[in-house]
């Protein structure tokens, strides 16, 4: 009997869950490839540690963009090894895979993730709707006829859903998120400063002292860059106030796109969203004082999932778990 896994592929980050064993694999959805060979040199959190540091003769790259793949056989080398760090594979104990994909991706995207992870090695593969999976995950009741609002914010994407009768009345996609986030980060430093950062550097601001509404602030740190001017190095103090400047547009962007998919709930839905809220999950809801700034923008109660990274991978385990007897919500295909 092959083994059950569930992936929540990441543009930022890769989970996987095994059936009976929970969650057993966090790792960055990165890998270090070799420019001339192509050969693969590092993946995951040995490849992160390699990230903008690496020589002329390898890059290290994420091989998704916006929630859907860019690189083929990179994302497929990448779940090989995640496949194998997990179990291991033989020919009689391929994986049965569940994996997760954006909402609204083409027909095209979604043969290509089928595709990807029967070429790692899965013996077959089922996909569901990130929303949905994140929405089962954070404990909402997917199942039953009153509405609930999920809004997973990811590191390519920002998922905007309505879900009743254990499916997406309707959603928005958003390629505004986690990524997004750090760059403007980068750029802000850039122009205010004339100091250059890298993203990891970006991402450390935007986790230890991001904030988004001023009850949130966490004071400032002190961060390492570039100067432009002098092309030396250099060390400059950022606050709270000041990532909430840099984050303003790309969150602007975020609250236009839950106040448009608010506009077009029916009247009905729009009731019971009133009543029980929205939920907030993926690492964007981590940032300091969305919660309170969603609530601000929408009037809705707004509440942030017990493990916010974990959801869609969770949400996939309870499908395993269950035996998908959650409505029937996925539908495996084999090669």
């Amino acid at each position: 009997m092959g083994k059950q896994l569930g992936i929540d592929l990441g543009t930022a980050n890769t989970l996987v869950y095994a059936k009976g064993r929970g969650i057993v694999l966090r790792e960055p959805s990165i890998v270090a490839v070799e420019g001339k060979s192509g050969r693969v040199v590092a993946i995951g959190n040995e490849a992160r540690m390699m990230f903008g540091k690496t020589p002329g003769s390898i890059s290290a790259i994420k091989p998704l963009k916006d929630g859907v793949i860019a690189e083929f056989d990179v994302t497929s080398a990448m779940l090989r090894y995640f496949y194998k760090k997990v179990s291991g594979i033989t020919m009689f104990s391929r994986p049965k895979v569940i994996i997760c994909i954006p909402y609204g991706v083409t027909e095209v995207e979604k043969r290509a993730v089928e595709a990807v992870t029967l070429d790692a090695g899965a013996q077959s593969v089922a996909l569901i709707q990130e929303p949905l999976a994140a929405a089962i995950g954070s404990g909402l009741r997917v199942a039953d006829a009153r509405g609930s609002m999920i809004i997973d914010i990811g590191g390519g994407t920002t998922e905007v859903a309505v879900i009743s009768l254990g499916g997406i009345v309707l959603s928005k996609s958003l390629k505004v998120a986690g990524n997004e986030l750090d760059e403007a980060i980068v750029n802000y430093v850039k122009h205010r400063y004339n100091v250059l950062i890298g993203l990891a550097t970006a991402e450390m601001l935007k986790k230890r002292i991001g904030s988004v509404f001023p009850t949130a602030d966490r004071g400032a740190i002190e961060v390492r860059g570039r100067n432009l001017i002098s092309g030396l190095p250099c060390i400059i103090a950022i606050s709270s106030l000041e990532i909430r400047e840099a984050l303003y547009e790309p969150v602007r962007q975020i609250i236009e796109g839950i106040r448009a998919t608010l506009e077009s709930t029916p009247p009905e839905l729009s009731a019971d969203l009133y009543d029980t809220g929205i939920m907030l999950a993926g690492g964007g809801a981590l940032l300091g004082g969305l919660d309170e700034l969603i609530y601000r923008s929408t009037g809705i109660a707004t509440y942030i999932a017990k493990r916010p990274l974990d959801s869609v991978v969770t949400g996939i385990g309870r499908i395993i778990e269950s035996g998908n007897s959650l409505g029937d919500i996925v539908k495996f295909r084999s090669r």
